[in-house]
């Protein structure tokens, strides 16, 4: 069978699996507001369904995103999700021969989409005490080529949760306005930073960030996200974006809801994510071996290392399946450094995490020593 098929299949799975807890894609599990339950219920009910949304999404919410970012002057498209944001730009900037800039570990699809077009690929190592698991600018500038066409950074980093500071936000941007790059800055988990500073502030011309409503509104599945860049770039996205005819109306309605009641809801979100990072980081702290690199993360998900525990993130991962319990494997993100974690989301509820760190002990003496020979994705 195809390598698709098996993937599709296994999440399939996942989808399918009655109770299962959600803790290794990032996904936002909070109760959503009245209000953009409402937004949903009143766009199905008045059929707006039949119709196409504008092309670069309804106009409130394009002017939402850009004053939710406080970048006065921007421009935001629209798209089904902040990946299909990310698969335009690359295949809009990057052609046979430029070459891509990004971490190690990073969100992997970008890559992914930067080599269908003939890019080249450079990764960064930033996993380890060795690197403070973060991106020195230094170490940017001296990566860079000739060639360099764009460079990558997700910040806070999926799946470390660590935040670049201002001041290496300064180096990054220094580094490439010095060879007229661009700079993809990838603001999916933005809202969940203690301390967070966009690089289009310091790099106007050349950055497009990158909004996402999957990971702080719990829209995952609604598909709705866009990239926000100066006017003459967003001129030339809009000339061939991936679905000209608007993105799903439902969504955006359901998106524009949420900005309205953010500042109501979310902070309430916030606390309860921190408050189960916290539950994890203790339970590690009980467990010989085991420990949170990250701490306190600036995402929605914290890094569990279990290489020391003697732990394979496979087999601790297959483990927790079994109690349907979805955490990820270090290897999603990165072949290089995916032996040593594994990733638990902390957007979900409270119960969610208590079973999860009451299980903890128990799947580490069972998984310790063992390889498991089971397909994951």
């Amino acid at each position: 069978m195809k390598t698709f098929e098996v993937r599709n299949a296994h999440f399939d799975r996942l989808v399918n699996t009655a109770g299962l807890r959600w803790m290794g894609q990032n996904t936002n599990h909070a109760t959503p507001h009245s209000a953009v339950l409402a937004a949903m219920e009143k766009c199905i009910r008045d059929e707006e369904f039949h119709i196409y949304a504008p092309p670069a999404g309804l106009e409130e919410l394009r002017h939402g995103i850009v004053a939710d970012l406080g970048l006065e002057g921007q421009a935001a498209l629209v798209s089904d999700g902040a990946v299909a944001s990310l698969y335009h730009v690359c295949h809009s900037l990057l052609g046979p021969g430029d070459e891509f800039i990004t971490t190690d570990p990073t969100w992997n699809w970008p890559m992914a989409f930067a080599r269908a077009v003939g890019a080249k690929v450079t990764q960064i190592p930033i996993y380890g005490e060795e690197y403070g698991y973060r991106l020195a600018p230094e170490r940017l500038k001296a990566a860079i080529t000739p060639k360099t066409k764009v460079i990558y950074i997700v910040d806070p980093n999926n799946p470390l949760g660590s935040a670049c500071t201002a001041a290496e936000i300064d180096g990054i941007v220094a580094a490439a306005r010095e060879v007229g790059a661009y700079l993809i800055h990838d603001c999916t988990y933005r809202h969940f930073a203690h301390e967070h500073t966009l690089a289009a502030t310091r790099y106007p011309e050349r950055t497009l960030t990158i909004y996402s409503f999957s990971k702080w509104l719990g829209l995952a599945g609604m598909r709705v996200g866009a990239v926000v860049a100066h006017p003459d770039i967003i001129e030339k996205l809009s000339a061939a974006p991936p679905n000209n005819l608007g993105s799903n109306i439902l969504s955006q309605r359901a998106a524009l809801a949420g900005l309205g009641i953010k500042a109501e809801w979310f902070p309430g979100v916030l606390s309860q994510q921190r408050a189960n990072q916290k539950l994890i980081k203790d339970a590690a702290d009980r467990i010989p071996g085991l420990s949170l690199p990250v701490f306190p993360s600036n995402g929605n998900f914290v890094v569990l290392e279990c290489e020391r525990a003697g732990v394979k993130p496979e087999a601790l991962v297959a483990a927790f399946q079994k109690h349907d319990i979805m955490i990820r494997q270090g290897a999603y993100h990165t072949p290089n450094f995916g032996d040593r974690f594994v990733k638990i989301s902390t957007t979900v509820p409270t119960a969610w995490v208590e079973e999860f760190v009451e299980l903890l002990p128990t799947m580490v003496e069972q998984v310790r020593g063992q390889n498991e020979d089971v397909k994951l994705f």
